[in-house]
């Protein structure tokens, strides 16, 4: 039951974190210096990234209507049956589809350089000194970037706004976030807001963005483990993904609804707080080791 509560705990702090800008992996990372479950380093490893399903699928349910690109229209005008567009009309949203390709553009940097790169940055990165320099990094980041985007006006306030060019660019925004500490979140957020778009719309796009990019991540470490769970484990996976997942229903709420009258410097604080104090805590430990 220990053993359960302790997923429990760690599937709130992802459910939270993954969406906030605020790292869930550095989030994740140091969580685990203080929760330790009583599973083998492997699964852990595994556990840590396999865990964002559940939140990815909270994206999923939330913004189905925006994502998915078929449809079923009742009637279609002669002009498009005239056309032979009776099938495209009928039964395909193009706009969505459209989207669905400026996301897989998103995706290319981080895959060009993400997978050759994934476990050198494992085992040179993952650790509290990085995690700590990213959080106040990108903290005091966002402060400044969100005191130069009070003098600015968004250019991009839809999705359909979103051209390929900024694609790319927040798909190489994305690639900072291979270091822990920084917030993939954070890092494609910054991106669009640089690039023009609407805090409403970097936001959405990031979620959009991070639903191959996880579902990728963890194929990845599901085959690097592979797929050899006992019942035990398989149980520790799902309750994580669970708890995930209804909490992320409700941080995405909470973020879309807060950015609306609100800018994300309270994230900038926040995550240089908490850099500061886990180069404290980290620091005292060694010190007292």
């Amino acid at each position: 039951m220990l053993e359960i509560i302790k997923v429990i705990i760690l599937g709130i702090i992802e459910g939270i974190t993954e969406w906030l800008p605020i790292s869930s992996t550095g989030h994740m990372i140091l969580a685990d210096e203080f929760i330790k479950l009583d599973v083998t380093p492997e699964f852990m490893e595994m556990f840590l990234v396999v865990i964002q399903l559940g939140a990815i699928f909270a994206v999923v349910l939330l913004f189905w209507h925006k994502l998915w690109p078929f449809c079923n229209r009742k009637s279609v005008d002669k002009e498009s049956m005239s056309k032979g567009n009776y099938l495209m009309e009928r039964f395909i949203q193009k706009d969505k589809w459209i989207l669905w390709f400026k996301i897989l553009v998103s995706c290319v940097p981080a895959i060009i350089i993400g997978l050759p790169l994934d476990d050198w940055l494992e085992e040179h990165f993952y650790n509290y000194i990085v995690v700590a320099l990213m959080l106040i990094i990108y903290g005091v980041l966002f402060i400044v970037i969100e005191n130069y985007n009070k003098r600015r006006k968004p250019t991009i306030r839809t999705l359909k706004d979103i051209t390929w060019s900024t694609a790319l660019f927040i798909g190489i925004f994305q690639v900072l976030a291979l270091i822990p500490g920084t917030s993939r979140s954070g890092a494609t957020i910054i991106g669009g807001i640089l690039v023009g778009c609407s805090r409403k719309i970097a936001s959405e796009y990031t979620f959009f963005l991070a639903i191959p990019v996880m579902f990728g991540a963890s194929l990845l470490k599901l085959v690097k483990f592979g797929f050899a769970f006992t019942g035990w484990e398989v149980l520790l996976l799902v309750v994580g993904m669970l708890v995930a997942f209804v909490v992320s229903v409700f941080a995405i709420k909470f973020l879309m609804g807060y950015i609306k009258k609100h800018d994300f410097k309270v994230f900038g604080w926040y995550r240089i707080v908490l850099g500061i104090i886990v180069l404290i805590y980290f620091l005292v430990k060694t010190l007292i080791a």
